[in-house]
């Protein structure tokens, strides 16, 4: 019940008390005196515990529904990290941790009867009650409070009664609801369904086992939390949870039917239970961590997927950090503050980290056909927390395994691999990606553009591609787009094709066709992005008369004669690109320019044969595709470049997605340029490390057709993870060739390889190895002299 202004509640002796709320704004004080702990958690009990150390006169009460040997789940894995805090922290349970730790190194993956096992990662991991038990041992050594089978008092009766209130009680946070009005909390059901359990003996690495069933696939995730009992946690997707019948059985007959499936990996141990039921994982997220003085920690904040392991780690991290913030600054407000403000970006890469493990195995059968140890790297980087890098140096042999596999030869990072598109090789996997500059004159590219992707075409990349180039006057986003409907401007792009293939005769470039639709006549970007001219507009076409956003001119809806001419203004354009040498063309149906325009069905309201249904929204790219094919040389690829959602509701898809992305496959595209959003105004895009991979991934998986992952993609690092994990064809970088032109060329330096998969200039040679720097070392201490 959320507490309202006249409402009654009970307080801690069931008296009836007037409910508010606003708690009371924290003491002005730096040293809350009477603390409220609600949840008996980890988390909770060492916030307990720390704060009761730091200042033993403290009055502090935790209060915990069940009683104190009542636990839920097994085993609990923490990083050497989360440890490190906890030694400084407090010694004392830090000892008393590394007595029940059981540690090792290795990861099994199981797939298809073959087991791969990668070293060097290094776990620790006790029993849940046992971690429990140390702090309940430490909180009363202390002298905190502890409350079992008690019901904490309303959160509005604690607010009031004491100094600081911390709402540690889990998932479920009654506190947080109490309050919801001003924590804005959002919670995400995901697809699969889960049982937490145990077995009674050790397994000896961290174990992944696939189960490929007659009724789906279903994965087993084991670890060691004693030395004689392991976690095991069984996931499937609902809809195989369901046609395996487990809506039908009770927990015993699931704990049985699950041991009878992973037989093998169990040795024949029976699975147990305790409290243990089927569940799908909920991930929380809240727009504040704290109101007054009432403030979240752990699972009531935020949830991170257990296939890593973070969510016992976060919460004690929340407590360390609680803690420290509330003794480093001058009042409880700023120290409140100060929490939420270290703690959020760490909780959100976590998350952001723990959301892509949780749609990899969501997503598991897309990627069971790999080959096995690729099938094993894939798994082991799926969350982006592991790279090859990293995994190159925890184990060696493995990915050197994999990289052989993979096909490439001794030496050489897989970014630096060739790749071919009909008939035009790629001599590496890296791509810069289209960037509108907004410098043409006229359309015509002028000095700007020659030395932009001139010094692009240089820096190493496999493929270079040039911003949108317009195929109309009228097709422009800005006054400054380039554009090919005039001679001129081809022969403006004929000085850059020339240049580039004479400097650089293994770098290739290509071209992007598009026109801008409802989102045209617009200031440059940065004179106002995506804001009307202040004057000389033109008119706007779209699929549909919906301006992109309010205030913006609102568009003509095409009539079948004009799409006729639209299609030919594309077709003029590959034909003067032809004849100006580019080596591959990319057809823009993204981002919610003309063609993507037709293709969503937020901004495709046609009622004729070009809206209604995907395959008729689909039905005008695929002329303007198939007339471009038609002129394009044969011998030269055509790519197509999608936004794979519109991050918006009622918008495209990812199933979508790959319905478009095998609609122009089918029709001779040779690869697709998967992107996101920028469809409509009003878009929520989920940002994040190469958050759009994920989308590329599943296009390329269930279509078949090879495809360019873009977006945030900006180390050597993650483009070797990504091309050797087989989500992606080719990595297309925007940015980090906007801050270095040689991006690839200082990649390759950095990863001393030297060989066909880049090629230094040859006035640039004598710069292809890492400059020298001065010596930052100090001679080390050897002798230790008495006073």
């Amino acid at each position: 019940m959320k507490p309202t202004s006249g409402t009654a509640y009970l307080g801690a002796r069931g008296t009836a008390r007037q409910a508010t709320t606003h708690p009371h704004p924290p003491t002005k004080t730096s040293n809350p005196q009477r603390i409220a702990i609600v949840g008996g958690g980890p988390g909770g009990l060492y916030a307990a515990a720390l704060l009761k150390r730091r200042r033993p006169d403290r009055e502090i009460t935790l209060w915990e529904r069940n009683a104190s040997d009542d636990t839920f789940g097994f085993g609990v894995v923490l990083s050497d990290e989360t440890l490190g805090g906890i030694e400084h922290a407090d010694p004392v349970v830090y000892e008393a941790l590394q007595q029940h730790f059981t540690r090792w190194d290795d990861i099994d993956i199981v797939h298809r009867t073959t087991r791969h096992t990668s070293g060097g990662h290094g776990f620790a991991a006790l029993g849940r009650q046992q971690l429990l038990e140390i702090l309940h041992t430490r909180c009363r050594e202390l002298g905190v409070e502890l409350r079992f089978r008690t019901q904490a008092p309303h959160p509005a009766w604690l607010a009031e009664t004491y100094d600081l209130v911390i709402a540690a009680d889990g998932v479920h946070s009654s506190t947080r609801e109490a309050y919801a009005q001003v924590f804005r909390p959002r919670l995400t059901t995901h697809r699969c369904r889960y049982l937490w359990l145990a077995v009674d003996f050790a397994f000896d690495a961290f174990r992944f086992e696939i189960a490929e069933t007659e009724h789906g696939v279903m994965q087993l995730h084991g670890y060691p939390y004693s030395t004689d009992a392991s976690t095991v946690i069984v996931e499937m997707r609902e809809e195989v949870w369901r046609a395996a019948g487990f809506e039908d059985l009770d927990t015993s007959e699931s704990v049985d039917r699950c041991a009878k499936i992973f037989a093998d990996a169990l040795g024949g141990h029976p699975l147990r239970a305790d409290k243990s039921a089927w569940t799908t994982f909920r991930t929380v997220v809240n727009d504040r961590w704290s109101h007054g003085n009432v403030v979240l920690l752990g699972d009531a904040a935020h949830t991170a997927h257990f296939s890593i392991g973070s969510g016992t780690k976060l919460a004690v991290e929340d407590a360390l950090a609680l803690a420290a913030c509330l003794e480093e600054r001058p009042s409880p407000a700023e120290a409140l503050a100060a929490y939420e403000e270290e703690r959020r970006p760490v909780v959100a890469s976590t998350q952001r980290a723990a959301r892509a493990s949780l749609e990899w195995f969501e997503n598991l059968p897309l990627h069971l056909d790999q080959p096995p140890r690729q099938f094993a790297f894939n798994l082991l980087t799926r969350s982006r927390r592991v790279t090859h890098d990293n995994l190159r140096l925890r184990d060696p042999h493995f990915t050197a395994a994999v990289e052989r596999e993979f096909g490439c030869p001794p030496g050489t990072p897989p970014m630096f691999t060739p790749f071919r598109l009909r008939g035009l090789t790629l001599r590496n996997r890296v791509v810069v990606s289209p960037m509108d500059m907004y410098s043409a004159t006229d359309g015509i590219p002028g000095d700007f553009h020659l030395v932009h992707l001139g010094a692009r075409a240089l820096g190493g990349a496999g493929l270079v591609m040039t911003e949108m180039v317009c195929v109309s006057a009228e097709g422009r986003i800005t006054p400054g787009c380039a554009g090919l409907y005039t001679d001129q401007q081809a022969d403006a792009w004929r000085r850059i094709t020339t240049f580039v293939h004479s400097q650089t005769p293994s770098t290739a470039l290509g071209i992007q066709l598009g026109h801008s639709g409802r989102k045209g006549s617009t200031k440059l970007m940065w004179e106002g992005i995506d804001e009307p001219l202040d004057e000389g507009n033109w008119p706007l076409v779209a699929a549909s008369p919906i301006p992109y956003r309010p205030g913006n001119q609102t568009p003509h809806e095409l009539t079948r004669a004009q799409l006729t001419t639209i299609c030919e203004q594309f077709t003029a354009a590959a034909r003067r690109a032809a004849h100006a040498a580019f080596d591959l063309l990319e057809l823009h149906c993204a981002h919610g320019y003309l063609l993507s325009g037709f293709l969503s069905p937020l901004t495709n309201h046609r009622t004729d044969a070009y809206g209604g249904p995907l395959a008729a929204r689909l039905r005008f790219p695929l002329e303007v595709f198939d007339a471009v094919r038609e002129v394009w040389p044969d011998e030269r690829p055509m790519t197509v470049r999608i936004s794979a959602t519109d991050w918006a509701d009622g918008g495209t898809t990812a199933e979508d997605a790959v319905a478009i992305a095998r609609a122009f496959a089918d029709h001779g595209a040779d690869a697709i340029d998967v992107s996101t959003g920028q469809v409509v105004a009003d878009e929520r895009p989920e940002y994040g490390r190469s958050y759009q991979t994920p989308f590329a991934d599943r296009v390329r998986h269930e279509t078949g057709v090879p495809v360019i992952a873009v977006g945030a993609i900006s180390s050597w690092d993650d483009v070797n993870s990504l091309i050797l994990a087989g989500r992606t064809d080719l990595c297309a970088l925007a940015r980090p060739h906007l801050y270095d032109p040689n991006w690839t060329l200082h990649a390759a330096a950095e990863q001393e390889y030297e060989g066909p998969g880049v090629v230094w200039p040859t006035p640039y040679r004598a710069g292809s190895r890492l400059p020298r720097t001065g010596r930052t070392d100090a001679p080390k201490p050897r002798l230790t002299l008495g006073s």
